[in-house]
């Protein structure tokens, strides 16, 4: 997930638990806890990114793909990471360090807002298709949430609205609040958002705004709504990823039922249930081979024909009525994938991150991957004779796909 999302839900938490705890005696005080409230929650929903500082142990393309979303990312890891913020605070921030010496309640929040920043963290980075291993050294999967796109507007809004209506300036209010309408109204001209999702997301602002009116700058209810409509709007895409899958599936099945259907990887338009990129893993064991495809789903095209889902992230769009198109495959034999593995240590760490593996004459990438503005920064040259040693230190995640292998 961006680190605006990120910081936006954490700096809501933050202000939650604060509005959550019982008031400090004393004024000072209270303003210093709000204050601990946000930055460390903050800090704490940013802090496991930290891990790109790591990418440079492994050559490229592997430290990115390999350390990155890597320990810091574990369960297991966010507990030496949350110590290690905590203390940091009680370092450098001496007034924070007379308030949690004074104040249980302080104290108590300091741990709820840390706790929470990093698993906010996780918890939203495993909802796109990059993935997680969550349960590392006990579980050494890849768990991919497939559900959210890793720009989610939503998130901007939930955590935006809420906070800046606790702002005392009107004029600040309204620069925040009128900056957001404008970079989402960008977003939807540019074709990254549908005008349907831009009309849902100023609706969802306003409903925030009206809340946090009634209530006043102490009050939790807008910051409540605003958390419980970003669980519904996760559970809702969850639910139209899944019908995406099944259609996926059945329309694989009709194109080649020799094959069995491996894994269906989706990634999602930003704010839209309708609108879906999919690739998909295939395996004719009969024939030798594995096979990738790349296309578009909508799961509701009564409502929103592939060719009306915006244009800068539809792939191969042209007047398009159908429920499904399939732009790209490829298909390679499951030979040479398993002779690159055993003969390039190099390409066996690879491997360690690619769900979607696609093989050229000279490089493989992951074909998740295959339409970012920089281009497939998964790409790995599968030259052996540029005098490489095989990397130390390599991650041990499971295989993604160890049923090619």
């Amino acid at each position: 997930m961006d680190n605006l999302s990120h910081s936006l839900v954490g700096l809501a938490v933050g202000e939650l638990v604060h509005r959550t705890l019982p008031a400090e005696a004393d004024p000072a005080h209270q303003r210093t806890r709000r204050r601990l409230m946000l930055v460390s929650c903050w800090a704490a929903s940013n802090f496991p990114d930290l891990d790109l500082v790591l990418t440079g142990l492994l050559p490229q393309p592997l430290g990115y793909l390999l350390h990155h979303r890597g320990h810091t990312h574990t369960l297991l890891y966010e507990v030496p990471q949350a110590l290690l913020l905590i203390a940091l605070l009680w370092m450098l921030w001496p007034g924070a360090r007379a308030l949690l010496r004074a104040s249980k309640p302080a104290r108590a929040g300091l741990l709820a807002a840390v706790g929470a920043g990093f698993l906010l963290h996780l918890g939203m980075d495993a909802l796109n298709s990059y993935g997680v291993h969550p349960f590392y050294p006990f579980d050494a999967r890849w768990f991919y949430g497939d559900a959210v796109f890793i720009l989610e507007p939503v998130f901007w809004v939930a955590g935006a609205v809420p906070l800046a209506m606790t702002l005392g300036s009107r004029v600040w209010r309204g620069l925040l609040l009128g900056g957001l309408a404008a970079v989402l109204g960008y977003f939807t001209m540019r074709g990254y958002l549908h005008w349907g999702s831009l009309t849902a997301l100023l609706a969802f602002g306003a409903v925030l705004t009206m809340l946090q009116q009634r209530v006043g700058k102490s009050g939790k209810l807008a910051l409540c709504a605003a958390l419980l409509g970003g669980v519904g709007f996760v559970a809702m895409q969850g639910a139209a990823m899944q019908r995406g899958k099944t259609i996926v599936a059945d329309h694989l099945r009709q194109l080649d039922p020799a094959s069995t259907l491996l894994d269906t990887a989706m990634t999602a338009f930003p704010t839209n249930p309708a609108c879906w990129i999919f690739v998909s893993a295939e395996r004719d064991a009969v024939a030798g081979t594995y096979r990738l495809r790349r296309g578009m789903v909508s799961v509701a095209p009564s409502v929103l024909a592939l060719d009306a889902c915006p244009t800068a992230l539809a792939e191969g769009i042209r007047p398009l009525k159908a429920q499904l198109v399939v732009n790209w495959s490829e298909e390679a034999p499951l030979a040479r994938l398993r002779k690159l593995q055993t003969s390039n240590c190099r390409f066996d760490a690879w491997l360690r991150f690619a769900r979607m593996p696609a093989l050229g004459p000279d490089n493989a990438s992951d074909a998740r991957f295959s339409n970012t503005p920089a281009g497939n920064f998964t790409t790995f040259p599968l030259d052996q004779a540029n005098g490489q040693p095989c990397p130390t230190g390599v991650p041990a995640w499971d295989y993604p796909r160890a049923d090619l292998l």
